[in-house]
């Protein structure tokens, strides 16, 4: 994992993270599950609400393609944790910790729609007082282009990792982990498949196949 490094003068004071059970803390997956990898985060949240349990006050959601609706997280929340693809030049799988502060200057960043408006967003709650200390997990996508749902096989070799760097992440705000189950990432997969009506996912991936 790459972690970019930076100016202890960023950090919330060190007080508000002692206690992460009193603090308001989520991890948000993003991304369209439509495009091969860049499901990652999306399939990342589902896998962590289905095989650990977390000892503190925090929330996993997908965040899918929520966009600028996911402003009001940075607002409310003290910590952040986004799960993502990151559009940076390196090797299929490796993984950025990037604290927000850091993204905001990557301007090669901002290549999928989402994180453009990731991206918008902390520049808008960059000029507000109280905002949430944000966290990008990242990790650099094989394809994010083919209409397919499921990881390519090299990023699915890169997954745990993926999951251990969150995990390690969460533990940082204090929060106990416990792996209570063992479900597997192709069950997850087939599950969000099945989330959707067959017959529609099988008109979207046409669609979008044949306007590509």
């Amino acid at each position: 994992m790459i972690e970019y490094k930076f100016n202890f003068d960023y950090l919330i004071d060190k007080s508000i993270i002692l206690k992460g059970i009193c603090m308001k803390n989520i991890v948000i997956g993003v991304g369209n599950i439509l495009f091969k990898d860049e499901g990652v985060g999306i399939f990342a949240s589902h896998y962590l609400n289905e095989n650990y349990v977390f000892d503190g006050n925090l929330e996993i959601i997908d965040g899918g393609t929520l966009g600028f609706k996911l402003m009001t997280y940075f607002k409310e929340y003290d910590n952040v944790i986004i799960l993502d693809t990151v559009s940076i030049q390196d090797k299929v799988g490796q993984i950025y910790k990037i604290p927000s502060k850091e993204l905001l200057g990557l301007g090669k960043y901002r290549k999928t729609a989402h994180e453009v408006e990731i991206v918008e967003m902390l520049e808008i709650c960059s000029v507000f007082e109280n905002h949430a200390n944000v966290t990008i997990i990242g990790i650099i996508p094989k394809d994010i282009i083919k209409v397919e749902i499921g990881l390519t096989i090299d990023m699915e070799k890169c997954f745990d990792e993926f999951i251990l760097t969150t995990i390690n992440e969460i533990k940082n705000l204090n929060i106990d982990v416990n792996k209570t189950n063992n479900v597997k990432l192709s069950s997850i997969v087939e599950n969000l498949v099945g989330s959707y009506n067959s017959s529609s996912i099988k008109t979207i991936t046409k669609d979008l196949n044949e306007h590509i």
